[in-house]
């Protein structure tokens, strides 16, 4: 078994079912841990290019599977590791993935993959040291098909062709049930004061205020 690697920095996942509330939250993140002088990198999926190349292949090559496009948010995510993510870590740093791990398994999952084979497929990713859940906005309806938004956007425009007619809907709901279900004392709903709170537990002071005794 191999033996698990443990940094000096801080990595700050931050995951949700829609890129303009992933991208919000963890710009937010990111201005508040400045506003504390504590300054961050941050890491956005397709940051390797990988998703962009996709789209510039003839309209009749462009339609891939749900599986296929969980193996490129992979290869995208170890380059993110490599560049991005992992330099900072080893230099003491805080570095703000958006979206991370659970972002991939909830939408491929709520797509019908099996939940282990993503979590086997994404192993080599560190695990987060705080993790940040989006408030969901607009949840009722489905994605729009957008290649410019987050990950989910743009696989359900790219694998529109092997989804049902209303299925989108279904994943989305779905999706969300499986970020929800996600709890843990380093688990952070991001509203203005889980933002507080997830700056706090970054860096161990506190954002609000002096601290009172009990």
């Amino acid at each position: 078994m191999a033996q698990e690697v443990t940094f000096a920095g801080r990595l700050i996942s931050v995951d949700g079912s829609r890129g303009k509330d992933v991208d919000a939250a963890a710009a937010a993140i990111v201005a508040a841990l400045r506003k504390t002088g504590v300054d961050c990198a941050i890491s956005r999926w397709d940051a390797s290019g990988l998703f962009g190349e996709l789209l510039v292949a003839a309209p009749s090559e462009q339609d891939a599977s749900v599986r296929t496009l969980s193996l490129v948010y992979a290869a995208d995510l170890a380059f993110r590791l490599r560049w991005e993510i992992r330099p900072v870590l080893e230099s003491g740093g805080i570095v703000v993935a958006a979206g991370y791990v659970e972002t991939a398994v909830a939408f491929g999952a709520s797509c019908g993959l099996r939940e282990e084979w993503l979590r086997q497929l994404l192993r080599f990713a560190p695990a987060t040291d705080l993790r940040g859940r989006t408030k969901e906005r607009k949840s009722a309806g489905a994605w729009k098909r957008r290649a410019d938004r987050g990950y989910p956007e743009y696989a359900v425009r790219m694998a529109e062709a092997s989804l049902a007619k209303g299925a989108s809907k279904r994943a989305r709901r779905d999706m969300i049930r499986r970020l929800d279900e996600l709890r843990g004392r380093r688990t952070f709903t991001l509203t203005k004061k889980g933002i507080r709170s997830i700056v706090q537990a970054a860096t161990g002071t506190r954002t609000d205020g002096p601290r009172r005794s009990a």
